[in-house]
């Protein structure tokens, strides 16, 4: 990628975007739209990118993180979504081996719970015949004596057995960011903190461009294009809006809870899908030192820029917790953090949130306007697949879809093992320079291969001498302009870590602002917004009534 340094990247980029027309514009810099910005490069188009905010702030850093085949959705009968996801993992898996981990998951099989053996094993079974899991990796059936041997933190009361399969576990802003960056290798240029403000049209009615603000500043500047692509997420409805083409099918904004608690406090071997009890399924994930629990379910309909965690959401997940696993005994004081988001899901009358499709759907504007919503996490790449083949059909490119072929940025890696000797690698090169080895699978698995760029910025005499090489990494090579943008989204440190990085983010802080050369009211203002991001994360109001679900 260009080796843009942290002085001069913004206004370069800026000047690029302005200095041409576009093939296609994608607006929204979460997992869609990278997977589409990647797609359409690869295939030789030219690409501008542009996200309001930080790529991957939005729901594409709020998910379960896991690159799942989403097996809830064979009780919806949806068995095209969970074919096309199931064989997606093991792609998204071999295209970034280092980011996208096999995760054995548990299913716990109770007396009085929806889930009964027969079910569990058949479901599974049909579960690994559609993604077309095979070896290991297949469903196996246990019974209560193998299931407390694979999790003696389970309750024995009531334990029927369990079913054993294999999923995927990532970090979701992590994937957008790799995506991001390697759709800029292929020739895409992008850009965080540019707000379209404005759709711009041509004499017969046809959107060619888009009217940007910078976030960083005062300046507006406008973007060309042939082809205009929404691809925003929560905010698709918005920008339909601009357009004046938000007709017929809508979006529904479901609310998903998670929370992260200290591993001592539910030291679970391997992560768990357990029965809640109301139609709902939760994840237990065991993660560095943490277990993380999600998720809700429920209608939203506040604002998507700033959802907060409430009460009962956390009371739902720590009693669902505690049922299965009772020697935790989970308390709210236990709770180190959380993250909650929202789906953007199509609206279908007289269904409750749980119970809406993750099918995507893609909208085509008599403007021209191309707008696509729904989907999953795991579904990103076929889901810019379609999108870039309306595109390419439209302009005339005949270039099949590449990004089944395409290693992400932090790569390459053969498979799994290869990953694994380069943490020992990592973990020799951290014993040299006196560090703790136990950092090298965080490295790893964060940033892949360019985890020897770091650590050929780790100064030892530093405070904190690991957390400020990430820090100007990030700025250096991912387009890093909040210090939040390196805290969240580029490390994760807010949600996994958060204990040990407080007394950390005064030096984090620091270096942004010599990066940026910030006046001492812009380094407080920034400071402010950690401490507000903090406080989002760990703090849990009561819930306030809301409007009755459409």
């Amino acid at each position: 990628m260009p080796a843009y340094t942290a002085a001069n990247q913004r206004p370069t980029i800026r000047e690029a975007l302005q200095s041409r027309t576009f093939d296609v514009i994608v607006i929204g810099g979460g997992i869609t739209g990278a997977g589409i910005a990647l797609d359409a490069a690869s295939r030789g188009l030219s690409v501008a990118l542009l996200e309001k905010n930080d790529f991957a702030s939005g729901t594409s850093s709020k998910s379960t993180k896991l690159i799942h085949g989403g097996l809830r959705y064979l009780k919806q009968l949806e068995f095209g979504l969970v074919r096309e996801v199931g064989q997606e993992r093991a792609i998204v898996h071999r295209l970034a081996p280092h980011l996208v981990l096999g995760e054995k998951m548990l299913i716990p099989v109770v007396k009085g719970g929806s889930l009964g053996p027969l079910s569990t094993s058949l479901g599974l079974w049909v579960y690994d015949l559609l993604a077309g899991v095979k070896g290991d990796d297949r469903r196996v059936m246990l019974n209560p004596k193998r299931t407390l041997e694979k999790e003696p933190m389970l309750s024995s009361t009531d334990l029927l057995g369990s079913g054993y399969y294999a999923e995927y576990r990532t970090d979701d802003s992590r994937l957008t960011i790799e995506l991001i960056k390697t759709a800029m290798q292929h020739g895409a240029m992008v850009l965080n903190y540019a707000a379209v403000e404005g759709l711009i049209y041509n004499e017969h009615k046809q959107v060619k461009g888009v009217v940007c603000q910078d976030e960083m500043g005062p300046d507006r500047w406008t973007v060309q294009g042939k082809i205009v692509v929404n691809a925003a997420g929560p905010w698709v409805d918005e920008i339909r809006k601009q357009d004046r083409s938000l007709q017929g099918k809508k979006l529904f904004l479901s609310k998903g809870v998670h929370i992260v608690v200290p591993q001592a406090k539910l030291p679970i071997q391997q992560a768990a899908y357990f029965d809640v009890g109301d139609g709902r399924m939760v994840f237990a994930i065991p993660r560095q030192d943490i277990t993380y629990i999600g998720t809700t379910d429920t209608a939203y309909h506040g604002d998507p820029n700033r959802i907060p965690i409430e009460k009962e959401d956390v009371a739902y997940l720590l009693a669902a917790t505690n049922r299965f696993f009772p020697k935790a005994q989970l308390a709210i004081e236990d709770v180190e953090s959380g993250w909650a988001g929202v789906r953007p899901l199509i609206y279908e009358e007289g269904k409750s949130a749980s119970e809406m499709s993750r099918r995507d759907e893609i909208f085509t504007a008599l403007s021209g306007l191309i707008s696509i919503a729904g989907g999953k996490l795991t579904g990103y790449r076929k889901m810019a697949q379609r999108v870039v083949n309306r595109v390419a059909k439209t302009l005339g490119n005949k270039t099949a879809c590449q990004t089944a072929k395409i290693s992400l940025a932090g790569g390459p890696f053969l498979n799994a093992a290869d990953v694994n000797l380069y943490i020992q690698q990592i973990m020799h090169k951290l014993q040299e320079l006196n560090q703790s080895a136990t950092e090298a699978p965080y490295l790893v698995h964060n940033y892949g291969r360019q985890a020897d760029v770091i650590l050929q910025d780790l100064r030892q005499e530093e405070d904190f001498p690991l957390l400020q090489a990430e820090v100007r990494f990030t700025i250096a090579h991912e387009l890093a302009t909040h210090p939040l943008d390196f805290l969240n989204r580029r490390s994760g440190r807010l949600y996994f870590r958060l204990p040990a990085t407080r007394p950390a983010i005064p030096l984090a802080l620091d270096i942004f602002q010599e990066a940026f050369s910030w006046s001492p009211e812009q380094r407080q203002r920034f400071a402010h917004e950690v401490s507000e991001a903090i406080d989002l994360i760990t703090t849990f109001p009561s819930s306030t009534p809301l409007p009755a679900a459409r």
